[in-house]
């Protein structure tokens, strides 16, 4: 490489074709920066894979889908009708075990996701200390769902957050596929 082809900046201020240079590379990092870090998503998946927001609405009261997330045997029955059931990439095996009190425990998809109940108000919002048994030790993340009245139905205002990162697409579609469909098939019944 010769004298001419270093960039170096003379003592008088850089040349004219050093200042291009150096406002493109800045803008091209820009570009690149602002394309990756704040690009929409539209799986519910925040801009940095944070954090999953999602907004599902079901055609039925806020006592029925508070119950049938929050009742074991109702849960055990939406789990059934679950795509992770359904393909057979999660036994059914062990029923659904969850606890309706704050501090309790729940299990579900025969153990695969655990995790404890942190606030439960009965038709207004659950909110769990939640884990998939992929997850490494002490790996929990919180999962909170706000039942809000929609016309004669209920939208869940669904909040995930402080998982491991490289779990945001999986865990967004496992929300979609093995909750909000299976919860509105078994809502539908």
């Amino acid at each position: 490489m010769s004298d001419k082809d270093k960039f170096v900046v003379p003592a008088n201020g850089p040349t004219r074709r050093q200042m291009i240079f150096g406002a493109a590379a800045a803008l091209s990092g820009l570009a690149i920066v602002s394309g990756s870090a704040w690009a929409e998503d539209e799986g519910g998946i925040s801009h940095t894979a944070e954090a999953i927001h999602m907004e599902p609405v079901f055609k039925a009261s806020r006592k029925r889908v508070y119950e049938a997330l929050t009742d074991a045997k109702q849960f055990d029955k939406v789990v059934q009708l679950s795509a992770a059931v359904q393909s057979g990439m999660v036994t059914a095996k062990n029923p659904a075990e969850i606890s309706r009190e704050a501090g309790g425990t729940f299990s579900l998809f025969s153990g695969y996701v655990t995790g404890r109940q942190i606030e439960l108000v009965p038709n207004e919002r659950i909110v769990q200390v939640w884990r998939a048994g992929s997850w490494g030790p002490g790996e929990y993340s919180i999962a909170r769902f706000v039942l809000v009245e929609e016309g004669s139905g209920t939208k869940i205002v669904f909040d995930h957050t402080g998982f491991p990162g490289a779990q945001a697409q999986h865990l967004a579609d496992g929300w979609k596929m093995n909750y909000w469909e299976a919860l509105a098939k078994y809502l539908a019944m």
